[in-house]
């Protein structure tokens, strides 16, 4: 598991959705025709909420065995490798920069057809569509990183019942749409 880290939490970044895309033209490069797509979920991916300088992309591959492959071209771009890290059928990895040593990116690595991939995606897309929802979950953050400033698992802990009952009725909302 990687250790924790300092919980830094940043205004909303424009800038971040262009490297989220240069990010998913290097995996294009790692993955190669396994590779589906390359989402970018996570709070650096909802405008109008303050998140960790961290990019979430949710690459989707063809296979797992076709995935497990290409760990060290992974591991050559900068990535350490988790694997499921207790989640079954996902992929874990981060980057940090080299010379800082801060995490600038987490892959949560998903098989096409996965309910994983459909659930992050509602979240993401719901509060993108409702600003109130992104705002209340923006307070609860806050809030968390107030009790948690240096230690990241602690702080994922403290949000985690918000983001169940969110995410409930993101998937609600996702397959009504």
């Amino acid at each position: 598991m990687p250790p924790p880290i300092k919980v830094e939490l940043l205004p909303h970044s424009p800038g971040w959705s262009h490297l989220a895309d240069a990010e998913a033209q290097l995996l294009a490069g790692a993955f190669g025709p396994n590779l589906r797509t390359v989402h970018h979920i996570g709070s650096t991916a909802i405008p109008g909420i303050r998140a960790k300088p961290i990019l979430d992309l949710m690459p989707v591959i063809s296979n797992l065995a076709g995935l497990d492959e290409c760990q060290g071209k992974l591991e050559a771009l900068g990535y350490d490798w988790w694997g499921e890290l207790g989640l079954p059928g996902r992929r874990y990895c981060t980057k940090s920069d080299p010379k800082t040593g801060r995490r600038t990116v987490q892959l949560h690595c998903y098989e096409d057809g996965s309910t994983e991939i459909t659930r992050h995606l509602a979240f993401r897309d719901c509060l993108r569509a409702h600003p109130t929802l992104a705002a209340e979950y923006d307070r609860v953050k806050v809030e968390c990183q107030r009790r948690h400033p240096n230690d990241s698992h602690a702080y994922g802990d403290c949000k985690e019942a918000w983001i169940r009952n969110g995410e409930a009725a993101a998937l609600e909302w996702y397959q009504a749409s």
